[in-house]
């Protein structure tokens, strides 16, 4: 993942567990991350079908999370917004008729597959509110 949609979504959903009364509107969330509203309402669609967050719309709307922050893991706020392996593609056209070529990508796969499962356990283990007990 060479992008900052983790980051911002972590940034969005350390907001929401930091104020779980208030109905956080992505401007304000925007202000915090130093980004365009747009890109937050973009991210919080993502957490919202992933059942994280709720939102309404409206004078009163905004964003909340959808459970308290010490049931919400990292790794299910990094699923929901991961959109390629942590360790990049695979070559899109190799060589068949080499020996590394023919096979690369099903290696590549195997290794992708198991890099992933281990970023996935370890975020597993940390829930949001261990992450937002760091900030004052």
């Amino acid at each position: 993942m060479n992008n900052t949609r983790f980051a911002t979504a972590i940034h969005i959903m350390t907001l929401l567990a930091k104020s779980p009364q208030e109905w956080l509107t992505s401007e304000w969330m925007a202000g915090s991350i130093n980004i365009n509203p747009a890109v937050v309402r973009k991210e919080i669609s993502v957490l919202r079908e992933a059942g994280l967050i709720t939102s309404r719309q409206g004078k009163e709307g905004g964003s909340q999370l959808s459970k308290g922050a010490d049931s919400i893991t990292i790794s299910e706020i990094y699923s929901a917004v991961k959109n390629s392996e942590v360790l990049g593609k695979k070559n899109n056209n190799p060589n068949p008729i080499c020996s590394v070529g023919r096979e690369i990508n099903n290696h590549l796969n195997d290794l992708f597959v198991e890099t992933d499962q281990l970023v996935v356990k370890f975020l597993g283990d940390k829930s949001l509110k261990q992450f937002t007990d760091q900030f004052d």
